[in-house]
């Protein structure tokens, strides 16, 4: 049976650098806060009314540019990331009682622009 070896760079996979509770950009990429799939309606609601009682979340209002699709994860998602934008990117600002998810991969789409 043949020896496997790897490099250990081949496994990272662009996990955050913490500093102090602040995620630090990794080779530059910015990050943003989303809604874990798995959370349920009640904390996804919860997390809209947190976040728009603190930032402007006219963005998910009818008509406007994330309303669709007209979701509640969706919704978390944008107020949430509103949230975690607008208080400087810290960990513990896209907690949201374990609901939340720091992503490396820019969640915007057709006119709908995650800051």
């Amino acid at each position: 049976m043949a020896k496997v070896t790897a490099h250990l760079s081949f496994f990272v996979i662009l996990l955050p650098l913490l500093s102090g509770g602040t995620l630090m950009m990794v080779n530059g990429q910015k990050t943003w806060c989303a809604a874990k799939p798995s959370s349920d309606k009640a904390a996804l609601l919860a997390n809209i009314n947190y976040a728009c009682s603190y930032v402007d979340c006219q963005t998910i209002q009818k008509g406007s540019p994330c309303f669709y699709p007209d979701s509640l994860i969706n919704h978390a998602s944008v107020a949430m990331n509103l949230y975690y934008q607008a208080n400087g990117r810290n960990v513990w600002n896209c907690d949201f009682t374990g609901s939340g998810l720091i992503v490396l991969t820019d969640p915007s789409y057709a006119d709908c622009i995650y800051a």
